[in-house]
C-alpha cells in the first residue's frame, strides 16, 4: 500500500536519490491522488484542489466501511470529518482510530490533527424549533472543525418573534447567518429582513403531513422575498455549515 502521507516532491526525490524503483515510485504517486479500497475509493487529492480534505457521508454506509475509510484519511496526517453516522460506527472507528470526538446530536465522528488559524469572525446558527437541532448541530460542528467561531441561538421561531428579536444585535455581529427551520420555513425570510449579512436558509423534515417531509420548507425559502437569502438542500446541515465557513474564510 502506498503512503499517502508523502508528496508527490517527495517521492521523487526518493526515487532520484535510489530509495525507491521506478514500480515503486509509481505506486506511490498514484496513492497521492486516490486509494482503491474495494468499497470505496479515498480522493487523497481533494484537499490540495478544493482547501478540504475528502468528509464521509456515513449514512448507508456499513461501520467497518466507515471505520477503513477514516482510518485511511487520519493515516495520512488529516483531520477527518465523518456524517450521518450512528453509535456502531463511532465505536468501529474509535477501535482503529484514538483520539475521535464523538458528536452524537449532529451524527458526526471528527477527528483534529492539524491546527489552523481560527476566524476572528463568527457564524450564527439559528434554529427555529428544538426539533431542528441536529440539522442544526451537523451546520454548527462543521463550521467549527473548520475553525470557525459559532454563535447557536435554538428554537427562535416565528410563533414567538419576540425571540428572534431579543438576539438580533448579538447576530448582526456575526458574519454569515445559518437559519434552520421546518414546518413552513418562513424563519429565513424573516432574519433575512433584519441583517446586511448572507443567509443560508435550511429547510428540515420536521413538521406535519402536509409539510412533505420538508418539501413545504424548501419551496418556502426558495420563494423568499428577503434579499441575500441562499437555499440548501433538505436536513443538508454540513452543506450549510462548510458554505458558511467557505464564505467566512474568504
Amino acid at each position: 500500500m502506498s503512503d499517502s502521507s508523502r508528496s508527490v516532491e517527495d517521492i521523487l526525490e526518493a526515487f532520484k536519490g535510489g530509495d525507491l524503483n521506478l514500480d515503486a515510485a509509481l505506486e506511490e504517486i498514484r496513492g497521492c491522488y486516490f486509494q482503491d479500497l474495494g468499497h470505496s475509493t479515498v480522493d487523497h487529492d481533494r484537499e490540495q484542489r478544493t482547501g478540504a480534505a475528502e468528509v464521509i457521508y456515513g449514512e448507508y454506509k456499513t461501520p467497518e466501511q466507515i471505520a477503513e475509510k477514516f482510518h485511511v484519511l487520519a493515516e495520512a496526517g488529516r483531520n477527518v470529518l465523518a456524517t450521518r453516522v450512528n453509535d456502531r460506527a463511532f465505536d468501529a472507528v474509535r477501535e482503529r482510530v484514538p483520539g475521535t470526538e464523538h458528536h452524537p446530536t449532529a451524527r458526526m465522528i471528527s477527528l483534529k490533527q492539524v491546527q489552523t488559524d481560527r476566524q476572528s469572525t463568527a457564524i450564527a446558527v439559528i434554529t427555529a424549533g428544538t426539533s431542528d437541532l441536529p440539522v442544526a448541530e451537523e451546520a454548527a460542528i462543521t463550521a467549527e472543525f473548520y475553525d470557525n467561531p459559532v454563535l447557536r441561538i435554538n428554537d427562535v421561531g416565528v410563533a414567538g418573534v419576540h425571540r428572534l428579536l431579543a438576539r438580533i444585535e448579538e447576530i448582526r455581529e456575526t458574519r454569515v447567518i445559518v437559519v434552520v427551520a421546518g414546518m413552513e420555513g418562513a424563519l429565513p425570510s424573516v432574519v433575512g429582513g433584519l441583517v446586511d449579512k448572507p443567509v443560508i436558509a435550511v429547510p428540515t423534515s420536521v413538521g406535519y403531513g402536509a409539510s412533505f417531509n420538508g418539501i413545504a420548507a424548501l419551496l418556502g425559502m426558495l420563494n423568499s422575498c428577503a434579499s441575500g437569502v441562499s437555499v440548501v438542500n433538505i436536513d443538508n446541515g454540513f452543506g450549510a455549515g462548510f458554505l458558511a465557513s467557505t464564505i467566512n474564510r474568504l
